[in-house]
């Protein structure tokens, strides 16, 4: 045994309200039963067996006529435990405790429900710090190097599991709070270009829990978990566009933020997320992968919330602050990026708990949540593959338009006299998700004293002939993302004369080349 005396009723069962004594009588053995046992982890604290820190305490509540059939089960696990009469309600007639390694957890329960603990049956488990004792310890070896035991022996049990995935996922009232609160914070970060501001949106969004809530009740075949889970991403998705939307044309009318659409994706924080790649499915993968394994073995889910909120919260303000300028399609690629990012997460935690070996808790379950979660892996997989490719066609265009950005500048001042600098140069893209230049404008700079070099024909003509051939795809956006100014640091001290501009601008060709001169004044 590991209490060796029993532990007595000393509460009287005549009172005037029989139920109401009954539950009480309930909570006083449970609250008795683990002071109790807790006293008797704390004893021998200085032997020199092992300590084991991965442990957890199991209270149960015997129903009447389960008594025997369940002590031959604990026993022939050679698990010690207490076990003390229950006199307060007809429906149990014992409380049984004994200590378990965590992967011992989920079989011994299945084990104990198959001769009459339901799930209606009161079972606490606790976590608890330590057990000292060489037979725990056998058990625990037991568990962790039995090949034959579907449980991994690093995750909790799949009660333990619903129980976290149940807290994470908050009451619909904190849920909206914090969601409209990040993506206001989130909103304000990105137009103030401050990272740190966007990573503190991310430590107080709410995300993590319904993402995994979805994926752990595919696994254990809870339909009302997943229905909750799934509602709260499409609520909670929609919610934080919409502050961010509601919050960003606020500042746009009161003129706190008095900048036009492609000044604002300018920003920095801003035009990062305007057109993703490919890399920025990393996060989420990872996002998913690491929310499903620290739920699964108990670990803190903190700091896996904030990777989560990683992939979705500065998006989602992005596509806020897009619509709140008056340009959805300039934003399109965030909006890309959160749908994708929002099924990576789903499908890497749903595929991470099945292979940790999370199942219903009944077998003839097991074969209704194996489709459940084949068919739901094989829809986000499509849907995962065919967003995707939006984010390869950026990936594609980033490659394109650096290297035509690169010839730029190379063609620029191939061009240019040794006496002349180029001052400034942009480029203006069109199109979604492939981009075509449509505008290089450069600013060249020479002596006051001479006349403007006549390079205006020879650079237009030079980049012409380097322009990309692929297709505009798409409506104009405002310049965006991809521009590319690239500012010369002139020698001594120098003042700006009126500017002259050259435009060769012809309307049947693929792109506009404008250059523009300014005389520079040297002390």
């Amino acid at each position: 045994m590991f209490i060796p005396s029993q532990i007595e009723d000393k509460t009287p069962s005549s009172r005037s309200d029989p139920v109401r004594a009954s539950e009480e009588d309930s909570i006083v053995h449970l609250r008795s039963l683990t002071a109790n046992s807790v006293s008797a982890v704390s004893t021998n604290i200085f032997d020199d067996r092992r300590w084991d820190a991965d442990v957890r305490f199991v209270q149960v509540l015997v129903p009447t006529g389960t008594r025997d059939a369940i002590i031959e089960v604990i026993t022939n696990k050679n698990i010690e435990y207490a076990i003390t009469d229950e006199t307060g309600t007809k429906r149990h007639e014992a409380i049984i405790t004994f200590p378990l390694p965590t992967a011992a957890v989920e079989p011994v329960l299945d084990q104990l429900r198959a001769v009459g603990i339901d799930t209606d049956v009161t079972t606490v488990v606790i976590e608890a710090e330590t057990v000292v004792s060489d037979q725990f310890d056998e058990l625990d070896a037991t568990y962790t190097t039995d090949s034959d035991d579907t449980t991994d022996g690093d995750r909790i049990a799949r009660d333990e599991l619903l129980a976290r995935a149940n807290e994470l996922a908050p009451g619909i009232g904190p849920f909206v709070l914090m969601t409209i609160v990040s993506a206001v914070v989130a909103t304000a970060g990105l137009l103030l270009n401050s990272p740190a501001i966007v990573v503190g949106s991310m430590v107080i969004a709410p995300l993590i829990g319904p993402a995994m809530s979805t994926s752990v009740g595919t696994v254990v075949d809870d339909n009302s978990l997943v229905v909750r889970g799934f509602k709260l991403q499409v609520f909670g998705g929609v919610l934080a566009i919409t502050s961010a939307a509601g919050f960003a044309f606020l500042l746009r009318t009161v003129q706190i933020v008095p900048l036009s659409a492609p000044e604002v994706f300018a920003i920095g924080e801003v035009s990062q997320r305007l057109a993703p790649d490919v890399l920025s499915l990393v996060i989420a993968v990872g996002a998913g992968a690491a929310g499903a394994v620290s739920l699964a073995s108990g670990v803190s889910t903190a700091l896996v919330g904030v990777m989560i909120a990683a992939a979705l919260v500065p998006p989602t303000a992005v596509v806020g602050i897009g619509l709140a300028w008056g340009a959805p399609r300039a934003v399109a690629g965030s909006a890309v990026l959160v749908l994708v990012n929002f099924i990576a997460i789903n499908l890497i935690a749903l595929i991470s708990l099945w292979q940790l070996g999370y199942r219903p808790q009944s077998w003839f379950r097991t074969s209704e949540a194996r489709s459940a979660t084949l068919t739901r892996i094989a829809i986000l997989t499509v849907a995962l593959i065919i967003l995707s490719s939006a984010l390869a066609g950026f990936t594609y265009s980033s490659a394109q338009t650096a290297a035509f950005e690169e010839q730029t500048h190379a063609a620029v001042r191939a061009e240019l006299p040794p006496e002349a600098t180029v001052v400034d140069l942009t480029i203006a893209y069109t199109g979604f998700p492939i981009r075509t230049p449509q505008q290089v404008t450069i600013t060249v700079g020479y002596p006051a004293t001479t006349d403007p070099p006549v390079v205006a024909d020879a650079i237009d003509a030079r980049i012409e002939s380097i322009t990309p051939v692929t297709p505009h795809i798409g409506s104009e956006i405002p310049v965006i993302g991809q521009d590319q100014r690239q500012y010369t640091k002139l020698p001594d001290t120098h003042t700006r004369s009126a500017t002259t501009e050259s435009r060769n601008t012809h309307s049947s060709r693929p792109i506009i080349v404008e250059v523009r001169y300014i005389a520079i004044e040297r002390a």
